[in-house]
């Protein structure tokens, strides 16, 4: 063998902190990059469609709320028309019974809920206790009398049923 061959077969020493030549960097594979980059926007595009995704639905939610806030005020705008039909009807007049009636009945049909406790517990998040009768001792609170009907919109009290209580 010729001296040549002995040291193209002695391994080289590399030092660790020796930085590589030109010569020595490794190029990456065209398509591997390419391959990379589009996992990469993948990733992105995956990542923006969710937030996107989840923005929608909270802004339909939102929308919903909104629009379930406005018709409760426009409902609790029109209590007293139904209160003044109720007082009326008390007193004897039967002519504002249609009209009553009919407004009831429309604002029943989009989610009107009317508290009338008679003979029910008294509960304080529905109830308005403005007269209390004597009862039996450890008697349960009782509704006796309703003098104003409560409203519920959507399961949540928009107003309470102002009510005479016995016990």
């Amino acid at each position: 063998m010729s001296e040549e061959t002995v040291e193209s077969l002695e391994p080289e020493i590399v030092e660790e902190n020796s930085t590589p030549t030109e010569e020595e960097v490794v190029e990456v594979d065209p398509l591997v990059q390419m391959a990379d980059e589009r996992d990469a926007h993948l990733l992105d595009l995956q990542r923006v469609s969710a937030e996107f995704a989840n923005f929608r639905k909270q802004n339909e939610r939102r929308n919903i709320e909104v629009v379930g806030r406005a018709q409760a005020a426009l409902v609790d705008q029109r209590l007293p028309v139904l209160d003044a039909c109720d007082l009326a009807v008390g007193h004897g007049s039967q002519d504002v019974l249609p009209i009553q009636t009919a407004l009831l009945s429309v604002l029943e049909a989009a989610g009107l809920e009317v508290i009338n406790p008679i003979e029910s517990p008294f509960d304080p998040n529905c109830h308005e206790a403005v007269l209390r009768e004597e009862g039996t001792e450890g008697q349960e609170q009782q509704v006796v009398e309703v003098l104003r009907h409560g409203y519920a919109w959507a399961g949540q009290v928009i107003r309470p049923a102002m009510v005479k209580v016995r016990g």
